[in-house]
């Protein structure tokens, strides 16, 4: 450690910063360091105040229910759990690009750590449609090695029906055209590249490739090689959830990473089929108009990056008097300042993306707006140039969400529903309500329904229509394009301008639902319902009158055992903060913490009011480890799970010390184990 203004920095961290992200800015290094240590002096006692109101309040509504007394919505309010309903406002974001503002698309979360696949990421604005169809099961029947003209074919006739939707032609359909295409609405038709014939439609644009030289143009009747989409609009780039970044190394990787996307030079070479690649990020496509002008549209992604939340701190820093800084702090101020090496490659409209998680109540959110007016100063940055995204995953900020919007609205240009998160803290925060019903049941939930609907209506109450992204969550099975194609289109139904989903082929595929449906007009009719009373949003989910039979504990408990340890045993030995990890069913499902805080908090909530025994729960991670370790068999990082190993003491701690953690949280306990591992290796 050196000190730099007082503050004790990991020396790798320093010399990053030195060298690497303030050349170039005109910041002074003496000046950037000072004002890094003002805002930890000023910030660092109120981020520790505001845990403690957590604990506080947490311990209130737990005590509350220990006395058998309701936990309603006068005791919320009387002990400031809820806040007072601002007054009819709406939101105030300027220099907000179109891509968040005024585009409804797909967006990608990626973990920050990982180059290649931020590269992918970054790229997936555009995606070929017939590729996307082609490699997933969105087409039926098996998939054999070569070219399969039946299956090709299947795709050009599914591609060239979603034409007929998105593109009608003035006369017949694209399956039967043999020559230029004109339209029912010449005016979708935007421009022209090189082999290619330009549209728009519902906000997003459509690139229809004509190549009679391609193996698939030339036995098209119109030459038709391809259909591209726009695709992945935007790409949160995450420090959060899907990483394991636990000291300064890991967080330097990450900035690094996060610079060079901003730099524009971020590239990663890799072997791929036996053949060595470098991937670097896509060049702007260049276009003619009709009426001959030339133009560009963006060939990559827009680009958020996640903070990590209120609770860590990091090793990375340490404050005057010893204790590790908050995290959340460093976050801020280093990925903001690395932002300014954007000169238009990512925002054209001069905005930084900032996603802030894990936030509880209108308290939080307006010290995450005074923080980021902080770090604009010592940045030398105009005030609300960094934006904030509002994870609505918290029960504290569903309950508040105007509040909490109110809070930020200068700055806000997203907010979104996730269904783990908000899960976990709502098993969490009742947890001794009672037993809590089966996950399956969740989804089906009278507090869900309410959460969702409340989300999309309050955000359009305040204005989030053609100013900010309302978002939807994640689509987890990769492997499962069919049943994605058919139930994700209820996300731009339901008024959201975007959702996540898991791949740059899924973004490709889930574009198609915002051709199929204006997003536009699902908010004019949503901002017209009354929003979905508090009083359901406060519904707990508690199995009342239920007795599960062993058998259906045995299976609830092995589900959740078996999720527990495929992630954490990554986790831990590997630092692989999100993957595909099979489930106990053997389906591969994109996972990150989330996952694991609700299926802990499951567990943990079962153990608490004894509808499992704790020899119960662990025969569960016994009969689930070994599952676990077949399903790794084939990976040669892998090391197998045994009840003296870190990654299994870390599961276990995760259920036993579950009803402890803060919020229902599984970082404290992550970051202790993996640092353990590292410290070992």
């Amino acid at each position: 450690m050196i000190d730099r203004a007082g503050l004790h920095v990991a020396s790798q961290l320093a010399s990053f910063i030195e060298e690497r992200a303030l050349p170039g800015t005109g910041i002074d290094p003496a000046a950037f360091w000072s004002g890094v240590a003002d805002i930890y002096a000023r910030f660092a006692p109120e981020n520790r105040a505001l845990l403690a109101r957590r604990d506080d309040l947490q311990a209130r509504i737990d005590a509350r229910y220990a006395a058998g007394e309701p936990v309603d919505e006068a005791f919320l309010r009387a002990i400031g759990y809820l806040a007072d309903e601002p007054a009819s406002f709406e939101i105030a974001p300027a220099n907000v690009d179109d891509e968040v503002a005024q585009i409804a698309g797909p967006q990608l979360v990626v973990p920050i750590l990982n180059a290649r696949f931020l590269l992918n990421a970054a790229n997936a604005r555009w995606g070929s449609l017939y590729d996307a169809l082609y490699g997933t099961d969105a087409i039926p029947g098996e998939r054999v090695p070569g070219y399969d003209p039946a299956r090709g074919a299947q795709v050009i006739a599914w591609a060239k029906a979603f034409l007929d939707e998105a593109l009608p032609l003035a006369d017949g359909s694209w399956s039967e055209l043999a020559g230029a295409p004109v339209l029912a609405d010449p005016s979708l038709f935007v421009g022209r590249s090189e082999k290619g014939l330009l549209y728009r439609h519902h906000g997003l644009h459509i690139e229809v490739v004509i190549d009679r030289d391609h193996p698939i143009g030339r036995d098209d009747p119109a030459g038709i090689a391809d259909v591209v989409l726009e695709s992945a609009i935007t790409t949160i780039c995450d420090l959060e959830d899907s990483v394991a970044a636990v000291d300064a190394e890991d967080k330097v990787a990450a900035y690094a990473n996060w610079l060079g996307l901003m730099k524009g030079d971020l590239a990663d070479t890799f072997e791929k089929s036996g053949r060595r690649m470098t991937r670097t990020l896509n060049a702007d496509r260049a276009y003619t108009a009709p009426d001959g002008r030339p133009f560009t549209l963006p060939g990559r992604s827009l680009l958020f990056v996640r903070n990590v939340g209120h609770l860590m701190t990091t090793p990375a820093v340490r404050l005057p008097d010893g204790s590790e800084a908050p995290e959340g702090i460093l976050d801020a101020v280093v990925t903001s300042l690395i932002a300014t090496h954007d000169r238009g490659g990512n925002s054209r409209a001069g905005s930084i993306y900032i996603v802030k998680p894990k936030m509880h109540g209108p308290e939080e959110a307006a010290f995450t707006n005074r923080l980021f007016d902080a770090v604009e100063d010592v940045l030398g940055l105009a005030r609300h140039t960094i934006k904030v995204g509002v994870m609505d995953e918290e029960r504290r900020t569903s309950a508040n969400l105007a509040a909490c919007i109110h809070a930020v609205r200068d700055r806000v240009v997203f907010i979104n529903t996730g269904f783990l998160d908000r899960t976990g803290d709502e098993m969490h925060t009742a947890m001794r309500a009672g037993p809590v019903i089966r996950k399956a049941e969740m989804k089906a939930s009278e507090w869900i329904r309410a959460y969702e609907d409340r989300n999309v209506q309050i955000g359009l109450a305040c204005g989030f229509a053609r100013r900010a992204q309302i978002g939807k969550g994640m689509w987890a099975a990769p492997d499962m394009m069919a049943d994605m194609l058919e139930q994700k289109v209820a996300h731009p139904r339901s008024g959201a301008t975007t959702a996540w989903v898991p791949s740059p082929t899924a973004a490709t595929l889930h574009a198609t639902h915002y051709h199929r449906v204006s997003v536009a007009e699902r908010q004019l009719a949503r901002a017209a319902e009354p929003v979905a009373p508090l009083s359901a949003l406060l519904t707990v989910p508690v199995a009342t009158g239920r007795n599960w039979t062993g058998d259906e504990v045995r299976e609830e408990l092995d589900n959740n055992a078996q999720g527990i340890l495929g992630y954490v045993v990554r986790w831990i030995d590997q630092g692989v903060g999100c993957s595909k990890v099979p489930d106990i069913h053997d389906v591969g499902l994109m996972e990150d913490r989330a996952t694991l805080r609700i299926s802990s908090q499951h567990m943990a909530n079962w153990l608490l009011h004894g509808v499992a025994t704790e020899a119960e729960v662990d025969a569960a991670l016994s009969r689930m480890a070994a599952k676990v370790d077949a399903q790794n068999a084939g990976d040669p990082a892998y090391r197998g799970l045994t009840p003296d190993g870190l990654a299994y003491r870390a599961a276990r701690a995760l259920v036993f010390e579950g009803a402890a953690q803060p919020s229902g949280y599984t970082e404290p306990l992550l970051h202790r184990y993996r640092a353990e591992a590292k410290a070992r290796s």
